[in-house]
């Protein structure tokens, strides 16, 4: 399995393989560039169909981290972990602990926080044997309510204010009653954005691979299932995508009818090219890294001290940040990710003076 040569590599700092029979682990931790700060990201446990495709993954997603933090200002490096096998299946308490013993061995360049497949509950057993997790912590959550440290809800937050925004841009509108959205996964994240977007009398279409969750939607918040391979490609303003990444490629872009792309989804493009692709055909993206930040700012408030307040009105600069992109790529005539990808390089690119 290559990895310098991997297309995906783009001078990672670090890459680490674990495997322990006992309790079943397979996992990879990837730590892309610490030049802001530690690298904090997701661990995310999916039954990828290869080693391979996991590695992948892991590069993509710890790349992603990088840029995400920087465009949010947020002093942190950019890193992430995957575990192969169904969290449905295969996870156990054993599996867990031995995935705290590894990150321990990283000696602080790697925290890992919640993502698909794990929970909070789940880096608390590994922070039995690690400090190097985060988003643990009880606290007053953005919405004033007792939090568990799950930073889904400000994810999810953070992507309805960059939703509104790339409404705004591109569609005139900032009253979002009889919008019609279409939510690719409404798993943690997807569902409470779905929440957001139903209090805003938005119409919303929902598909996922649980059906367990898509009855939630129907009894919650009137929602409309709709199969897995159509959600993409429906008649609808908005399309949400807040489960896999690479969903947006070659066969999916000429099909799709919505104005806008926005959603919580990590690296929906299946590559770079992909959004010069979504501008030709006058799709407004919102560049992933851009809209999805509120999670990680959410854990970053949570490691140096804050309030709600605090977190609340850096999660809402979200809307600032993607509208600066929206009018340089209209001046530009550029894509909307190249740009975002641009300004985050300017700002991990040199060692950074943390305050």
């Amino acid at each position: 399995m290559s990895v310098f040569s991997h297309k995906e590599f783009d001078n990672h700092e670090q890459v680490h393989f674990f495997c322990d029979a006992e309790s079943g682990l397979k996992a990879i931790v990837a730590v892309h560039n610490s030049n802001r700060g530690p690298a904090l990201g997701g661990c995310r446990m999916f039954p990828y169909a290869s080693d391979q495709d996991a590695l992948t993954d892991v590069l993509r997603l710890s790349r992603g981290m990088t840029y995400k933090s920087a465009l949010a200002n947020l002093d942190l490096g950019g890193g992430k972990s995957v575990i192969i096998g169904d969290p449905r299946k295969h996870k156990s308490e054993a599996l867990l602990e031995k995935m705290g013993r590894c990150l321990e061995q990283l000696g602080g360049s790697y925290i890992a926080a919640e993502d698909s497949g794990t929970s909070v509950p789940d880096l608390r057993v590994m922070g039995r044997y690690t400090k190097n997790v985060a988003g643990i912590v009880e606290r007053t959550g953005i919405d004033g309510q007792p939090s568990s440290g799950d930073p889904s809800p400000a994810t999810a937050y953070g992507t309805f204010i960059g939703l509104k925004a790339a409404v705004q841009h591109r569609l005139g509108r900032s009253d979002l009653s009889g919008l019609k959205v279409a939510v690719q996964g409404v798993g943690n994240v997807g569902f409470r954005l779905a929440q957001h977007l139903h209090t805003a009398g938005a119409e919303l279409f929902v598909s996922d691979i649980h059906q367990d969750q898509l009855d939630r939607a129907v009894a919650e918040l009137g929602a409309t299932v709709v199969p897995s391979d159509q959600i993409l490609t429906l008649n609808v303003d908005v399309i949400a995508p807040c489960a896999m990444g690479a969903i947006l490629n070659d066969e999916i872009i000429p099909q799709l009818k919505a104005a806008v792309v926005a959603g919580a989804a990590n690296n929906q493009l299946a590559e770079a090219r992909h959004d010069a692709m979504l501008r030709q055909r006058g799709i407004l993206y919102a560049p992933d890294f851009a809209i999805n930040a509120g999670g990680i700012i959410d854990i970053f408030y949570e490691r140096v001290g804050h309030t709600p307040e605090k977190v609340t009105a850096h999660i809402e600069t979200i809307a600032d940040t993607l509208n600066e992109l929206f009018d340089r790529a209209d001046e530009s005539g550029r894509p909307t990710g190249a740009i975002a990808n641009e300004l985050a390089e300017e700002r991990f690119a040199t060692r950074h003076q943390m305050a």
